[in-house]
């Protein structure tokens, strides 16, 4: 059994900002292995742009050379929203120690999360900065300076902010897809 640092999210697209992630959980403190799990749709959202396999795919791509990082296919398969304690229960039947990995951007919705209050007895959180928001001292907090988003990129397109191993492919996708939204809105108006 071992300590896990589990990063979930939409990585829709994944971006240099979820690597840099990765790299710093992997030095930090007593954590033996990072699991990503991509979500089949966040909890809070309706719908995702990229489907869940896609973005299972570009994952496993990106991080098949990492020591210690393992891409789960956990919520993707239950083809439906999983609240993060649903997953976490999952991961505490192999692992003894969950450090539960979210944006400071969660930090004031966190008290509406699926059974929050027993959430936070079965994990440690550990919170990367982002939009400059404060992190409260009883977050530990992981010092990421990588100001870039997955909706920013989905908009602007900018390829030196997505790994170097997929980043042609997901151009390719968002700018298509992007394409395809566009001819549907003119068509509507």
């Amino acid at each position: 059994m071992e300590t896990i640092a589990l990063f979930g999210g939409s990585f829709d697209p994944p971006h240099i900002g979820h690597e840099a992630i990765v790299k710093a959980l992997l030095n930090f403190q007593d954590v033996d292995k990072v699991v990503i799990m991509p979500t089949f749709l966040n909890p809070f959202k309706s719908k995702s742009f990229a489907s869940s396999t896609l973005r299972l795919k570009w994952l496993q791509e990106i991080f098949a050379s990492y020591k210690n990082v393992e891409i789960d296919n956990y919520e993707v398969q239950q083809n439906k929203k999983v609240p993060s304690i649903i997953s976490v229960m999952y991961l505490l039947q192999k692992y003894k120690k969950i450090y539960l990995v979210i944006g400071a951007d969660n930090l004031s919705s966190l008290h509406k999360w699926h059974r929050y209050s027993e959430l936070q007895k079965l994990v440690t959180f550990l919170v990367v900065q982002r939009d400059k928001i404060e992190i409260p001292n009883k977050f530990l907090h992981l010092d990421v300076h990588e100001d870039i988003s997955s909706t920013y990129l989905r908009e602007n397109l900018d390829i030196s902010k997505l790994p170097k191993k997929c980043a042609l492919e997901i151009i390719k996708f968002y700018k298509e897809k992007n394409a395809r939204q566009n001819r549907k809105n003119h068509i509507g108006a």
